[in-house]
């Protein structure tokens, strides 16, 4: 025992009257503060905790937007979201270990819950959110989806018949919090998600205490290219976990049919999603084999069909100007979607850009399937990827085109190497934490 943590008294030597020095130790928050006192300072700084700085980024992405947009919805969700990441930035720098679950839900009640429910309150939303809750009133009403004779913007429905369902409780309960259809978007891609991360067996996070499929799905749905369409629009999110869904399904192989239903699900809601079929079957003849593949491809053709076919028969001439000529930029009235990528740059400025926009995705898709017969994907992180880098192409390349829509190849390069993430976010806080040591 060292002598700076004794403590003497006096005591009698044997045989004699002489007092002699005991040692006796000293009480231990004693003993600890000499022992602190007595180490050299290290020198460096702690290192900045990776999530922190996460939370902190987003904090800042948020502010920053509700400074510069001129939408009221996203001005909303900047202000609420702010906050909500500068809470959870405090929460993260406080918890022992990195990722903590309080810092996520922080992040998820100022990112999504606060600034949805107030606009819901507010009657704020995209235009979107509107479309789709009109279409589940004519699909109830008529059998049809899509307004016969549209005459502006908002008359047009760009979805498949699929989407009107998740405006079906707005037709029936009006305007009832529950019933706004971002509700639905947000329930019906938290689950997808949610199911897709335990289907996928890569649950791990490296979050403290919150460790797996739910903390992990927290963390996504908090992340700004997530929570605000969330809370302002959100009608891409249920594709993207359907999505997601039926690659984790026909990653792990089996019958094939489970997954068939989620892709078959996910193709009868938006076009964005059918490009997930050669890709997810491709995956699933060669994790199950290709009968597994055959079934999946019946079953999610089948699926898609019973949505879209009837209501397509109900009014052809409108299923047609809705779903196909708008989206394209051809229907009666000009889409909205219109951000400076390839492809409207393209259409807009270039004389026939167009037809050479649309011949650009034609090779893009060629250029995706000859790889996927190539050299077919065989894991689900490859499928993931080769699926992102098509969507990501025809996201760049179609005529009308908006910078929202990149969330789908962001989400599908991104969900299935969540632990890659996190490893790099680590090497990441290392050099932070360096830096700062060394400043």
């Amino acid at each position: 025992m060292p002598p700076e943590s004794l403590s003497f008294v006096a005591g009698v030597r044997p045989g004699g009257s002489v007092p002699v020095p005991v040692p006796v130790p000293a009480p231990a928050p004693v003993r600890k503060a000499l022992l602190q006192g007595s180490r050299k300072p290290s020198g460096r700084a702690p290192r900045v905790r990776r999530d922190v700085l996460f939370w902190l980024g987003c904090a800042g992405f948020a502010l920053s937007l509700a400074l510069v947009t001129t939408l009221t919805p996203h001005r909303i969700w900047g202000a609420c979201a702010a906050v909500g990441y500068g809470v959870a930035a405090e929460f993260a720098r406080r918890a022992p270990r990195p990722w903590s679950g309080r810092s996520a839900v922080a992040a998820l009640l100022g990112s999504v819950v606060v600034p949805l429910a107030f606009m819901i309150v507010a009657g704020a939303a995209q235009s979107e959110v509107r479309v789709v809750e009109q279409s589940g009133g004519l699909l109830l009403h008529s059998g049809s989806p899509y307004l016969p004779h549209p005459a502006g913007v908002d008359d047009y429905n760009p979805y498949l018949p699929g989407m009107a369902l998740f405006g079906i409780p707005h037709a029936l309960f009006g305007g009832t919090p529950l019933a706004d259809a971002r509700v639905w978007f947000c329930a019906a891609f938290l689950a997808s998600m949610l199911v897709a991360a335990r289907r996928s067996g890569r649950n791990s996070l490296g979050m403290g205490g919150g460790s797996g499929a739910g903390a992990a799905v927290l963390v996504l749905a908090a992340f700004p290219a997530v929570a605000l369409p969330l809370a302002v629009g959100g009608v891409d999110l249920p594709v993207i976990g359907l999505m997601c869904l039926g690659l984790a399904l026909a990653g792990r192989g089996g019958s094939g049919t489970a997954a068939g239903l989620a892709m078959g699900a996910a193709a009868a809601l938006k076009w964005t999603a059918w490009p997930l079929l050669p890709v997810g079957l491709v995956l699933l003849a060669v994790t199950a084999g290709r009968r597994a593949a055959v079934r999946a491809g019946v079953v999610a053709v089948l699926g898609a069909a019973v949505a879209v076919v009837p209501a397509a028969l109900a009014d052809p001439h409108a299923f047609v100007e809705h779903v196909v000529l708008f989206p394209l930029g051809e229907g009666g009235v000009h889409s909205p979607a219109a951000s400076p990528l390839p492809g409207y740059l393209l259409a807009t400025y270039v004389p026939g850009g167009s037809v050479l926009a649309m011949a650009a995705l034609a090779a893009a898709a060629v250029g995706v399937a000859v790889s996927l017969a190539v050299r077919p994907p065989r894991t689900v992180v490859a499928a993931a990827d080769r699926l992102a880098l098509g969507l990501g192409l025809a996201m760049c390349l179609i005529p009308a085109t908006r910078f929202g829509y990149l969330v789908y190849p962001l989400v599908l390069a991104a969900w299935f190497r969540r632990t890659e993430l996190v490893a790099a976010a680590r090497r990441v806080g290392r050099l932070v934490g360096a830096g700062v040591g060394r400043g």
